[in-house]
């Protein structure tokens, strides 16, 4: 063989197997390494000084008679302190000083109490607070036997009854007798005069003299007219009946002279005749 045509031959054999490396490391799988640089975050902390502030633990709208139930203390900024909230280091006794007053401002839940949204018992205008809008507060004389032995109290439902006495004119005589009507029904207390107390026989020891009633307009010219005709007693109804927005049975008719049937009807007040009540 000629010296040429070996070279030729060693020189492919060169590169066949150069070639034959060079496929076989582009068929290797490739591991591709990449290095990843989390971000880092710095969170910077400051310490904010906190007092506890007197809120409100509901929604509280204009009329409110408040308990305790009503109000929590909250944790609240020092520098967001505003004049007039009650603080717990301040005032911790701030819960049991406005129990009983009545929202004048409507308040939503979690916003802090202020004085000025509040009527405190004694203060003018604490009355009025108390009145359902379009209703009116008339007063009546009770005593022990016609306030269910005193335990009636703010709050609580009553009927209203009337006892009065009349002369009836019979075919045979003028006969006397007393009558007792329910004049009015389900009537809220607004307030009774009385300090309520307990002796060891579980009695109220201090009972008051006048009940103060929530009535509509012509509720309260019946109840005063009422009044002129005979004595009127309070009839303690179960709490269940304060949902009730039924009827109330006003005897409003009493303002025109109506009343108990009979031919020719007369009512005694303190012996001596009166006018209100016309028979037929």
């Amino acid at each position: 063989m000629s010296p040429m045509r070996l070279i030729i031959l060693v020189g492919a054999a060169a590169a066949a197997i150069a070639a034959a490396f060079l496929v076989r490391g582009l068929a290797k799988p490739q591991t591709i390494t990449e290095t990843v640089v989390q971000p880092q975050t710095v969170v910077e902390t400051q310490e904010v000084s906190e007092t506890h502030v007197l809120v409100a633990k509901r929604d509280l709208v204009v009329g409110d008679l408040l308990s305790p139930d009503d109000f929590k203390w909250s944790p609240w900024p020092e520098k967001n302190l505003v004049s007039g909230y009650r603080t717990e280091e301040d005032d911790p006794k701030a819960i049991d000083e406005l129990s009983g007053s009545v929202v004048k401002i409507a308040m939503y839940e979690d916003e802090p109490i202020l004085p000025q949204k509040l009527v405190m018992k004694g203060e003018t205008g604490f009355m009025a607070a108390l009145l359902t809008p379009g209703m009116r507060a008339i007063s009546v004389e009770i005593s022990t036997e016609s306030a269910s032995g005193g335990f009636i109290l703010p709050d609580d439902r009553v009927d209203v009854i009337l006892t009065y006495d009349m002369q009836v004119q019979t075919s045979e005589a003028m006969v006397e007798r007393p009558v007792t009507e329910t004049i009015l029904q389900n009537v809220r207390v607004l307030a009774i005069d009385q300090v309520f107390s307990q002796d060891e026989n579980g009695s109220p020891t201090q009972i008051g003299n006048t009940a103060t009633l929530e009535v509509k307009p012509s509720e309260a010219e019946l109840i005063a007219h009422a009044q002129r005709l005979g004595t009127i007693s309070l009839s303690l109804r179960p709490w269940s009946d304060a949902l009730d927005t039924g009827s109330r049975g006003a005897r409003t008719d009493l303002l025109n002279g109506g009343g108990a049937t009979g031919n020719g009807v007369t009512v005694f007040r303190n012996g001596q005749p009166s006018t209100g009540i016309g028979g037929s």
